[in-house]
């Protein structure tokens, strides 16, 4: 069956998943609406589901509220709009008029006009034989010959079924506390997850999950959507009197608007949506199978091992210390040597240098190339911090230009970390980052750029150009994509990890440029075990930077063992962090164990399947499990954070193995029947005591 169909009978569009079915129909007023979302579906039985909507019940109500694919501001509605207009003579709304549709293998364009004005509106859906996901977004064209305002433009509005009740799952945060998960109960009215920040942002991301109230990690359905959107943002999710939900989403903040001038359109990013069957876990992984597929880069790849040198030096970054570093991370195992921030210019703190990316000539006297070839010479890529859209004051660049930041003309140009924001709205911005940039990594043979950014937008102004405060926002995102895309096309062989301050911009539009994410600055084992159970809900393991640090851990102050901190970091793409020229030699040895015993196990972690056993809490096992595609062998990382005397001891079950399968335990050697393991449970054996871990690493024998 094509995954596209139509019925002209009754105007319903069916697009078909591998196990999920997607059904709209344009009303007898030419609006788009929802017909279903859910279970497979036949075209008959779509069409069966197209009924007529209810009446108005009395004069104050209108249109439903939920239940449109795009709804606009206009006529009898009062929900969330996803499409608001102001026309040059000051009228606002839209009124539908179909004009007709296109079908090109996987995607379905809908074309609309305005009845009155030379407003053009196409909605796009996407749909792909090996995912549930549903890729969506909008463009809005101006046909006509004066301007036209957006005042919002959504990618995309998502309509649920009616359910007796609803709970919504996202994240919080703040830095350093990023991806908090919360699961609470919709209450009625409008729930607006946000940021205001420029970026993606700490303290929410463009991601949520809708469920019954019944979804555990293993059971029930879930809907859920993730925007592909790297500035600000927006997703209003609405719960109506009469048990109706759904939600809509897109690029942008309240306060700002999107200038059409003739001629010109705007594409909204992709606001992906997904239904799934099997709780948050089949949610959880159907995602990252999305992104591994059709997101990331260069997905089939394993995120090496990586060093990072700022917790050993900081600022005090000279060639002779960072070759001592990459002597002991080579004999470690590293795979790929970074050096931090203070390697450049004046850069000695972070209050001078930002902007002027040249090798410190005292530091580095023969420029960055003699450690450059060290590192590659022990074996070790070659990576570099670089930030890119940042300026200090006091710095070379900023004195030739000061227009270049975000400001508004008369206000005091905030500081944060000693910085300002350079606009890379403007052209000529982005193409001086996109040449120094590319001039560094050819030049001096770089492997990976850590890319950070550290600090919110404030004073968002572009004053010398005409609508530049409402323009700056879409304008910046696009040139920072096309800075990354630039960068990538020159140097194919470069890898990317995006970072704002650890995990400040991470969303599904940063990583389809990029090759993994910080997911903090916070390296505690025990707060990173929270971090990236929230992160996981959406993003992969492959994505995700995770570090070992030293103790006590220069954040929360908490000692933790080695051992544990390395098990913690296993669970995403491994990186050391510490100083180790201060670590002894008991150490670094158990450190190599340790980093050889995750180079063994990594392809699980990285391209496995995903099952979170157990939650994190503080006196009970926590425990993930990573499987291959085949089921020939999976891992399980347990972790106890405090042993109580006469707690349970619980059996772990692991999912996902191969029935009637026989599995070797690689170390111990003994066999278990994957019966036993998943019906009554392993006895994993955990070291006595407070902070305590251990891997289990399961090969099925064939």
């Amino acid at each position: 069956m094509s995954p596209i169909s139509f019925a002209p009978d009754t105007g319903v569009w069916l697009l078909s998943t591998p196990r999920t079915s997607y059904a709209l129909r344009i009303d007898e007023t030419g609006a788009p609406c929802h017909v279903a979302w859910g279970p497979r579906l036949t075209p008959a039985e779509a069409e069966e589901l197209a009924v007529p909507p209810a009446p108005e019940a009395s004069s104050f109500e209108g249109r439903p509220t939920v239940g449109e694919e795009l709804p606009v501001d206009g006529g009898t509605r009062y929900g969330p709009p996803s499409l608001q207009v102001r026309f040059a003579d000051g009228a606002r709304a839209f009124e539908w008029q179909p004009t007709g549709h296109e079908v090109d293998e996987g995607e379905l364009t809908l074309s609309f006009r305005d009845r009155r004005y030379p407003l053009r509106v196409a909605l796009h859906y996407r749909v792909r034989e090996d995912t549930d996901v549903i890729e969506r977004w909008t463009v809005v064209r101006n046909d006509g010959d004066e301007p036209v305002t957006l005042l919002r433009a959504d990618s995309a509005a998502w309509t649920l079924p009616p359910e007796r009740d609803y709970r919504l799952s996202h994240v919080t945060g703040q830095w350093s506390a990023e991806s908090q998960l919360r699961r609470d109960r919709l209450p009625y009215g409008e729930t607006v997850l946000t940021s205001r920040r420029g970026i993606t942002s700490h303290h929410a991301n463009p991601w949520l999950m809708l469920d019954a109230g019944e979804a555990t990690e293993e059971h029930g359905r879930v809907w859920s959507a993730a925007l592909a959107w790297s500035g600000s943002w927006r997703v209003t999710v609405q719960r109506t009197p009469d048990g109706r939900a759904g939600f809509t989403g897109g690029p942008g903040r309240d306060g700002t608007t999107v200038p059409l001038a003739p001629g010109e359109e705007f594409a909204t990013p992709p606001f992906a949506g997904l239904c799934t069957d099997g709780g948050f876990g089949a949610a959880s992984r159907a995602w990252h199978a999305y992104v591994l597929a059709h997101v990331l880069p260069h997905a089939d790849e394993f995120a090496p091992v990586l060093y990072n040198s700022w917790e050993a030096t900081g600022f005090d970054v000279d060639e002779v210390g960072q070759k001592a570093l990459a002597e002991r991370a080579a004999a470690l195992g590293v795979e790929l040597y970074v050096v931090d921030d203070g390697w450049f210019g004046a850069r000695r703190s972070d209050r001078a240098g930002l902007g002027d990316w040249t090798p410190a000539s005292d530091r580095f006297p023969d420029g960055l190339g003699p450690l450059v070839r060290a590192v590659h010479g022990l074996g070790m890529r070659f990576g570099l911090w670089v930030e890119p859209e940042m300026v200090n004051p006091d710095s070379d660049l900023y004195r030739e230009h000061p227009d270049w930041v975000l400001h508004f003309p008369g206000r005091p140009r905030s500081e944060l970390r000693n910085q300002l924001v350079l606009n890379f709205a403007r052209r000529e911005v982005a193409d001086w980052a996109h040449g120094w940039l590319t001039r560094l990594v050819g030049d001096h043979g770089i492997d990976f750029l850590k890319w950070d950014m550290n600090r919110a937008f404030s004073e968002a102004g572009w004053p010398d150009r005409e609508d530049g405060t409402d323009r700056l926002g879409p304008a910046y995102v696009r040139n920072l994509y096309g800075v990354l895309d630039r960068l990538r096309a020159d140097h194919p062989a470069l890898r990317i990890e995006t970072c704002s301050g650890g995990g400040g911009r991470v969303d599904l539009g940063i990583l389809a440029r990029t090759d993994q994410a910080w997911a903090s600055d916070n390296t505690d084992a025990a707060d990173r075990m929270g971090i990236q159970q929230g992160y996981g809900q959406i993003y992969p393991a492959r994505t995700m930077g995770a570090w070992v640090t030293d103790v006590p851990n220069q954040l929360t102050g908490r000692t933790v063992p080695l051992r544990f901190r390395f098990h913690v970091a296993m669970a995403g793409a491994l990186g050391i962090g510490g100083d180790l020229t201060r670590w002894s030699e008991e150490e670094l040895r158990e450190g190599a164990d340790l980093v050889a015993t995750y180079k063994k196990v990594r392809h699980l972690v990285q391209h496995g399947r995903l099952d979170r056993l157990s939650p994190p809490a503080e006196d009970s096992v926590c425990v993930v499990q990573y499987t291959a595609a085949d089921a020939s062998e999976t891992l399980l990382l347990a972790y106890r954070r405090v042993s109580r005397h006469g707690a349970p001891r619980l059996p772990v079950r692991p999912r996902g193995l191969t029935p009637g399968g026989r599995y070797r335990d690689a170390r111990t050697g003994a066999v278990h029947h994957s019966t036993v393991l998943g019906e009554y449970g392993l006895d994993v054996d955990l070291p006595a005591g407070d902070w305590s871990s251990t891997t289990v690493h399961l090969v099925r024998e064939d």
